[in-house]
Formats: C-alpha cells, sequence, structure tokens
C-alpha cells in the first residue's frame, strides 16, 4: 500500500497553513476554483473521480483533507470542530492558494459546510454545488434535542455525542467500518418502525456486520484499503467531533439569514436512505438561485457511485452559470 500522503491518480498534496492547523489540498487543473469538500467518513480521496473530470473541463479542482481527517490536523477540543472553525477553514485556505473565491462543492457534511459557507463567508463563494446534502432552515430548538425525542438514544447522532463511546466502536471494528458504509443497499440502510429511513442505530449495526453476508460494495478492493488504511492512522474522533458541535452550531448561528444568495445546484440521489431527495423539497425559498437534479438508481455515496453521471451535472452547470 502507498503512503497516505500519496494517493493513486492524484498525487502528494499542498500542506498549507490555514485559521491555525495544516492541511493536505490536492489540485488538478488551471480556471476558476472548484473545492470539493468530503463527508463522514471520508476524504479528499473521495474526489479521486471528479477532481480529472473538472480539470479536463478547464477548471482548478481543488480537494482538502478537512480539520480532523487524513494528513491534515486534528485539534483535540471538541469546539475546534464547529461550523465557524471548519468554513474559517476554507477560506484561509483560499488565501493560502491565491484565491478570492471559488464554487464549493460538497457532499454528505461537505454539503453542510459548504451551505455554511455561502452564508458565513458569501463573499468568498461564486456558487455551490451540493450532493445529496439540502440547505435547512434553522431548527426551531437544538437538533440533537429533536433527533433524541424523535428518533431515540440509539440514533447515530445522538450516540455519537458521547465523548470516546463511538470512536472506540469504530477504531475496533475499523476493517469493517468501510465494506459496511459502502456496501450497496448495505446495513445503514434500515426501515425503523414508524416507516423512517433514517433512524440508524449505526454503532449495533457496525458491531454486527458480516462481510461474508454483506451485499457488494460500490468501491473496489484499493479504494476500500486506503480509506480502511487511513483511518487505521487517524482514528475517526477528528470526524466525529463534527456532530458534537451541531448543538454548539445551533446556538452560535442564532443571527444568521436564513438564505444563500449565491447561484446552486442539488444533486439528491433517488436511492439515498440517509439524505433522501424529498429533504430537498421547499429549497427554493431559501435559496432563489437554484438547480435540482436526482440520479436515479444511486444511493448515498454519489460522486463514487455513480461518477460519470454526477460529473456531467456538476460540468453542465459549472459552464452554464461559471464559464471556464
Amino acid at each position: 500500500m502507498v503512503a497516505a500522503e500519496h494517493i493513486p491518480g492524484m498525487g502528494a498534496p499542498r500542506m498549507v497553513d490555514s485559521n491555525g492547523i495544516r492541511m493536505g489540498v490536492w489540485e488538478a487543473g488551471d480556471g476558476p476554483a472548484v473545492v470539493c469538500c468530503h463527508g463522514f467518513p471520508e476524504l479528499a480521496y473521495s474526489w479521486r473521480l471528479q477532481l480529472p473530470a473538472l480539470a479536463a473541463a478547464g477548471y482548478r479542482a481543488i480537494a482538502p483533507d478537512q480539520r480532523g481527517y487524513g494528513v491534515s490536523d486534528r485539534p483535540e477540543a471538541i469546539d475546534s470542530y464547529d461550523i465557524h472553525h471548519l468554513t474559517d477553514d476554507l477560506a484561509g485556505m483560499l488565501d493560502a492558494l491565491g484565491l478570492d473565491r471559488a464554487v464549493f462543492l460538497g457532499h454528505d457534511w461537505g454539503g453542510g459546510v459548504v451551505w455554511s459557507m455561502a452564508q458565513l463567508h458569501p463573499d468568498r463563494v461564486a456558487g455551490v454545488i451540493a450532493l445529496n446534502t439540502p440547505f435547512t432552515p434553522r431548527a426551531p430548538a437544538d437538533p440533537i434535542e429533536v433527533m433524541r425525542h424523535k428518533f431515540g438514544e440509539d440514533f447515530y447522532m445522538v450516540t455519537f455525542q458521547q465523548p470516546g463511546v463511538a470512536d472506540a466502536v469504530f477504531a475496533e471494528h475499523v476493517d469493517r467500518v468501510f465494506p459496511m458504509f459502502f456496501a450497496r443497499r448495505g446495513a445503514l440502510e434500515t426501515t425503523a418502525d414508524d416507516g423512517s429511513r433514517a433512524k440508524l442505530d449505526m454503532l449495533s449495526a457496525l458491531r454486527a456486520f458480516d462481510p461474508a453476508t454483506a451485499p457488494p460494495a460500490i468501491l473496489d478492493d484499493e479504494a476500500l484499503q486506503h480509506y480502511t488504511e487511513t483511518f487505521r492512522r487517524t482514528g475517526f474522533t477528528g470526524g466525529i467531533n463534527w456532530y458534537r458541535n451541531i448543538s454548539r452550531n445551533w446556538a452560535t448561528t442564532a443571527d444568521i439569514p436564513e438564505r444563500v444568495d449565491a447561484p446552486a445546484l442539488m444533486i439528491s440521489a433517488a436511492d439515498d436512505a440517509v439524505l433522501p431527495p424529498a429533504l430537498a423539497d421547499g429549497m427554493e425559498r431559501f435559496v432563489p438561485d437554484l438547480e435540482k437534479q436526482v440520479i436515479a438508481d444511486c444511493g448515498h455515496w454519489t460522486q463514487q457511485e455513480r461518477p460519470e453521471e454526477t460529473n456531467r451535472l456538476i460540468i453542465d452547470w459549472l459552464q452554464r452559470r461559471h464559464p471556464a
């Protein structure tokens, strides 16, 4: 296995100083900048199929390992992972790369960060492309308490609030994590008693997961090995700490307008059990300049499961809204 710092097809990262941390950043191409922000538990590597396509279309594609992940720094303090730190990291990264603005492309948690980037740093955002993660208005109460009441203590976002608990389970079963997460229609795509497909007891699923009987993963062995070996080295605490700031984020963003004025593209996946397309209904009230697309026969890991269609939708929108 190659060193974690060198990614097949992507090369070695450029290390930059931003917002008090060191970040590993992979780049491809020249032209208008497109910053690709990964989710949990992912890496800049999750964009390996987008960087060359964006570069070929005339764009400067940029994918960082974000705070807590991969080769980037992993501060110990939990509150170092709130939304202000995460977006300030990206603004500082632009400064380090000599860029005023960029289109921000995000998947899963990265999608939440790029929507927040458009609210907290609107002058740095030329556009937003979100995969799977819709823009959502401010919750009427602490979101973790809402989820605890609706889904119970075993719901993964609630369980993640306990320092060290999920971290230890993920570390103990690191060889199972990525075959389970990236299994098509796998253990995470469960249905609750109330009919909701988002009531996920992730830790129990991980303990019970049997790779021998699991559906095939959408990734090849090389990709699964890269994720596994990287997270075996880094642990999962940095990424889980993003979840531990959900309540803090809610409390510290009360005065931010519930609106994104940047042009935006929302790409949903028809079979995403965690973030189904219906969650994007009504987004136009908060994101007036919005286009929406749905990729059929695709689960949560959109850009890795359906890279060609995802790239086509992204590049088509970019060429119309931000020509290279």
